[in-house]
């Protein structure tokens, strides 16, 4: 077994709210899961700072090295953070803002700063080919014209995501609009809107941040559970209804969210933004990179604990090495005597609705995860594999072919599931996604459109958000480009054009469900280091 310290730089003078955390004093439960006492405060992330001038909403961020005094540990655990020694910022805009991120690398590595779920050129997406450098920094700009939605950013430099990600790297963004505006939904962020960025980490006896590469699928489990950095956390609620925005920030680990007693709990919001209406849940699968906006009711002076249950993940190879049995606590929550009233969560038409249509694609494309690979081939860098044209909608048809869990990933685009194996998808998959948790040997169709920009040398990504796995190669690249233009493709660095695994042209698909597009923006925007 291969054992990797991940060790940060000097101790912070002094943390922010997001490097509060409960005692690690306790013994490992039945599920391998570190129990600990709920009696942390929990931290919420801090909205970011952000200027407006010229027209433009500019926000700054710093990848930094700091340091985490966790109780019981005899020294401070070195970690990564974003403006603070551990997770980030929320940045927040409005639909139709044009945005402006500074992003300076005081890391003593190159990294990079991924904008997930974002609609954006390819050239301010942030993926591998935008890397900073150590003393670099990086200036993306680009307009925000997407469905309100809760977004995140965290690192994609190209092997060492998984670990970037593991040493505190990551943030949520969150973008409004007019229709989230008028929902009927929680919405003082931090009161009755509450972040939650939902991990596992590993600390050892020396109190630092360890990274396994044990062999074992998707990748090394923690054994410890944390919430925006608190450890053991507690949630004063003062209302009658919460909304809470899930984040699973997880390098590998999937979660079965519920409420202890399984009551119900009303998921108004996917990845990409609201559903068509809200959908009542007892528990709720997240795979790593997912996200979920739900809505629960609690009555006066009750006490209920959010709990991971043991995961339905398919028909998966050796359950327990996957972390699928597990069960254990995340969150505490506590209402107070007397409850603020709220209404049912509702919330009308999105008047910039354009619906995303099977009968409209252009082109099926077929994707297959198995090993490290997609379609047999690992990531290359200087290689394009897929040419799409701006404007089209296409069907991607995504099948995870062997027996370990895999996730996919479509950076610019929020798609919709046409079906699973030929059958509709439950009601909770049928909102806008740009990540899926692929159950192995099923068939899963994307339909997806991809809008405005056009670049033939810089491909957007697409890939298993099981980051040991996209660190290993299962990853691929597209570019999106004008008709007539096929001659112009290069892949970056390469000096001229690129292989190109697939054309852009071909057949038409057959009819299916609706869904809307994820949003515009114009061109522009500048990147350097």
């Amino acid at each position: 077994m291969l054992r990797r310290a991940l060790l940060g730089g000097a101790v912070l003078a002094a943390a922010p709210a997001l490097a509060g955390c409960g005692g690690l004093a306790g013994t490992l439960s039945t599920s391998g899961i570190r129990a600990v006492e709920f009696d942390q405060p929990l931290a919420i992330p801090p909205l970011a700072e952000s200027e407006a001038s010229g027209g433009v909403r500019r926000f700054h961020l710093t990848a930094q090295e700091g340091s985490i005094s966790w109780p019981g540990m005899p020294e401070p655990t070195p970690t990564w953070g974003l403006n603070g020694p551990f997770l980030g910022p929320t940045l927040r805009a409005r639909r139709g803002e044009n945005v402006e991120v500074t992003v300076r690398n005081a890391v003593p590595e190159t990294t990079s700063m991924h904008w997930h779920g974002m609609h954006l050129p390819a050239a301010m997406d942030g993926g591998p080919h935008q890397s900073i450098e150590p003393g670099g920094t990086w200036r993306p700009s680009w307009e925000i014209d997407q469905p309100a939605a809760t977004l995140w950013y965290h690192p994609h430099p190209h092997g060492a995501t998984e670990r970037h990600v593991y040493q505190g790297l990551a943030g949520l963004f969150l973008i409004d609009d007019e229709r989230s505006d008028s929902a009927r939904l929680p919405r003082e962020y931090g009161v009755d809107d509450i972040p939650l960025i939902i991990q596992d980490r590993r600390v050892d006896e020396e109190g630092r941040l360890v990274l396994e590469d044990s062999g074992r699928e998707p990748g090394m489990l923690g054994d410890t559970i944390m919430v925006n950095g608190t450890i053991g956390p507690v949630l004063e609620v003062a209302a009658q209804r919460l909304r809470l925005r899930l984040l699973n920030g997880s390098t590998a680990r999937t979660y079965a969210l519920a409420l202890a007693d399984e009551r119900p709990m009303r998921m108004v919001a996917s990845d990409g933004g609201l559903l068509d209406a809200p959908v009542e849940l007892s528990r709720l699968r997240l795979a790593p990179g997912e996200r979920a906006e739900v809505v629960v009711a609690l009555t006066p002076g009750e006490t209920v604990r959010l709990r991971s249950l043991p995961v339905d993940l398919g028909a998966i190879a050796v359950p327990a090495l996957t972390g699928a049995d597990d069960e254990f606590d995340v969150l505490e929550l506590r209402a107070a005597a007397s409850l603020a009233p709220a209404p049912e969560p509702s919330w009308g038409e999105d008047p910039l609705h354009v619906p995303l249509r099977a009968q409209d694609a252009v082109r099926t494309r077929t994707f297959a995860l198995q090993g490290r690979t997609i379609n047999g081939a690992r990531m290359d860098m200087h290689r394009i594999d897929e040419v799409v044209h701006v404007g089209t909608v296409e069907i991607w048809e995504v099948t995870n072919t062997e027996s370990v869990p895999h996730s996919f990933h479509v950076h610019d685009v929020q798609f919709r599931i046409l079906d699973i194996d030929d059958q509709a998808p439950p009601a909770h998959l049928t909102g806008p996604q740009d990540t899926v948790y692929l159950e192995p040997r099923r068939r899963y169709r994307l339909v997806l459109r991809f809008d405005r920009y056009a670049d033939p040398a810089m491909p957007y990504m697409y890939h298993c958000h099981m980051l040991l796995h996209e660190d290993g190669g299962m990853m691929g690249q597209f570019v999106v480009i004008e008709p007539g233009t096929e001659d112009q493709v290069a892949a970056p660095g390469t000096g001229g054009a690129g292989h190109a695994g697939h054309a852009a042209d071909g057949g038409h698909a057959p009819d299916a469900g609706h869904a809307p597009d994820a949003g515009h923006a114009p061109d522009g925007g500048h990147a350097g280091h």
